[in-house]
């Protein structure tokens, strides 16, 4: 067997877990139109379930942060039932689930969403990127310029989906502060251009959002339920941070009073995130070295987990084409390839049709 770290289990102050491979969350397009999972959702995660954990693809907490046609939603009683299929398949492999909460903010369009609305996000700054609607591909448009009411609103539907996530059986949630989502706008130069409290250039005001709706989700299911992923600089999505890191070891050092299950931190290559927000987090640390770059290789999550104060490493793209990525990792197996033509059609085809290895043996 390898003797690779990658297999070592990990036991942190909210997280006991059999290896240190986290999967990552991966936007796939296999929900219904008003955003309840597939029945095929439940087979993918299941099989999937030896990741010492695993984080689902970004869900809507409310129809008012759905960002594309078919992205999953937590805010009825029905998108409860459809997750809570997953989670309890999930559960029976023996694996752990958490559920991303990814509201879009500026991103969307309204041929995209359910309520057929603009979105809204903290400036009416345009995404620069086509939009997937039931149309196809088109141009984005101008969101609204999110009011109080509207920040005050999107807090509350954090909540009210943790809450769901609760009831559906995740074992807790991972807030999406991370490529070019809400919270990310609040936090980037170019998206966040407001006058108020939740703006006005200053690091005290650009993470307020962040550390509002983190704090509120702790307050509602428990700090060790509730997690963080950020993406300090990730110009993805026309977003652009000149400078980050004052900005983020800000935001780190108040989310680090939360007592958070984890931060789950993407690196970038102008600026080294790891390095420097790594010694001013306490808890659990889940590296992601992936982002812009090419994929996580097994050599490249190793090296990873070797940094100083990273206890996990998240697996992306590796994921999809190996449901059973821990045991070849185990046995030094070469891995599948990725069915690109199939990544987003909502059938099994290229989703849980990829074959295992026939045997593992030591």
């Amino acid at each position: 067997m390898s003797e690779s770290a990658l297999l070592s289990p990990y036991r942190g102050t909210t997280l006991d877990l059999p290896n240190r491979i986290v999967m990552a969350p991966m936007t796939r397009y296999r929900a219904t139109e008003s955003g309840v999972p597939l029945p095929i959702v439940a087979d993918y995660y299941a099989q999937r379930a030896d990741a010492g954990l695993i984080v689902t693809e970004g869900i809507s907490p409310s129809q008012r942060g759905q960002s594309d046609w078919k992205i999953p939603t937590l805010e009825s009683s029905e998108h409860v039932a459809g997750w809570r299929a997953v989670t309890e398949a999930v559960h029976a492999a023996g694996g752990r689930i958490y559920a991303q909460l990814m509201h879009g903010g500026r991103k969307g369009h309204p041929l995209a969403r359910v309520r057929g609305d603009i979105p809204a996000g903290p400036s009416a700054v345009m995404v620069d990127e086509l939009v997937h609607t039931p149309a196809g591909k088109v141009d984005p448009v101008t969101p609204r310029a999110m009011t109080g009411d509207d920040i005050a609103q999107a807090i509350q539907d954090h909540i009210d989906a943790a809450n769901n996530a609760m009831a559906a059986g995740f074992d807790g949630v991972e807030l999406h502060g991370a490529n070019s989502y809400l919270i990310h706008q609040f936090l980037a130069d170019n998206t966040n251009l407001r006058t108020d409290r939740y703006g006005r250039g200053t690091i005290v005001d650009n993470i307020r959002f962040a550390v509002e709706v983190t704090t509120a989700v702790t307050a509602a299911i428990g700090a060790h339920r509730t997690a963080v992923r950020l993406s300090p600089g990730n110009p993805q999505f026309s977003m652009a941070e000149a400078d980050p890191a004052p900005v983020y070891r800000a935001l780190v050092t108040e989310l680090n009073r939360l007592g958070l299950s984890y931060l789950h931190l993407t690196d970038n290559d102008d600026y080294p995130s790891l390095a420097d927000l790594a010694p001013r987090w306490d808890g659990t640390l889940i590296a992601n070295v992936g982002e812009n770059r090419d994929a996580t290789t097994v050599a490249a999550a190793e090296a990873a987990l070797a940094l100083p104060g990273i206890d996990l490493v998240s697996v992306g793209r590796a994921y999809i084409a190996n449901p059973d990525f821990v045991d070849r990792v185990a046995v030094g197996a070469p891995m599948n390839t990725i069915d690109a033509a199939h990544l987003y059609t909502p059938t099994a085809v290229g989703y849980t049709d990829y074959p295992r290895l026939a045997t593992v043996t030591a």
